[in-house]
């Protein structure tokens, strides 16, 4: 379940080689996308890639885990314009195969059932690129979200909020609330990618080490998947204890 990589580069090599091969093998797959400074390196290189290989991208469908309410489309700090900048205005995708959810949505409750209709009528997620944030949350779970929460509107918490702070230029306020995937749709992918990079996730991927499987940390769900791979770099495997360090960058050489 747990690998480690030595850096972002290399991790970005090796997730965006499952990616393509996963399209290969089912051009219609439907991918769960996530978004964020881990997700970027890792989106260039599958660019990089796809255009090198000449893969058809064209069939397959996405999901994207969240959006922040208020923010609509065109607004630069929209994970929907996120996800134009970083991969989908880069290579030939059917838009109307592309959701993100709508952070404008007149009525955001009816907004999130029916999200989470449509990945259903769709046949579910077969492979969820996941982040994490320094608090635990997947998607935008917080820290005390029900395991059984399925796509919903969700308050920010003040440190993901802070954490978020850094894509919103001078006095710009990061939103308040968010439309989120919840944990059942998360959970029903049938093969899970979660992807940490960097010192500032140390921590909380010891603490995912160290406990139970508990709603406080979100994703320490992710334990109870039958094919989640968690991914760490060097840099956030480092409060791991030592001797599961070696095995496992052992293993992943």
């Amino acid at each position: 379940m747990l690998q480690i990589f030595p850096d972002a580069s290399s991790i970005a090599e090796h997730v965006s080689s499952i990616l393509i091969t996963k399209i290969k093998s089912k051009p219609d797959v439907v991918l769960g996308l996530a978004t964020g400074g881990t997700m970027e390196p890792i989106y260039a290189r599958f660019v990089e890639r796809v255009r090198q290989q000449k893969v058809d991208v064209s069939r397959l469908t996405s999901f994207n885990l969240d959006e922040y309410v208020g923010l609509g489309p065109d607004h630069p700090k929209s994970y929907s314009a996120y996800m134009r900048q970083h991969l989908f205005q880069h290579l030939e995708f059917d838009p109307t195969r592309l959701h993100v959810p709508d952070g404008l949505a007149p009525d955001l409750e009816q907004h999130s059932r029916e999200y989470s209709a449509k990945l259903e009528q769709t046949g579910g997620v077969e492979l969820q690129l996941l982040g994490v944030g320094s608090n635990g949350h997947i998607g935008f779970n917080e820290p005390g979200t029900p395991f059984d929460s399925r796509c919903h509107v969700v308050q920010l918490s003040e440190r993901t909020r802070i954490d978020n702070s850094r894509f919103f230029e001078g006095d710009a306020i990061v939103p308040a609330s968010a439309i989120t995937m919840g944990m059942v749709e998360i959970m029903q992918a049938r093969e899970v990618l979660l992807v940490a990079t960097g010192e500032n996730k140390a921590e909380i991927v010891a603490e995912w080490y160290r406990r139970e499987v508990t709603e406080a940390v979100p994703f320490t769900i992710l334990k109870k998947h039958q094919r989640a791979r968690i991914i760490l770099d060097e840099a956030a495997a480092s409060r791991l204890p030592a001797d599961v360090r070696k095995a496992l960058m052992a293993a992943s050489a």
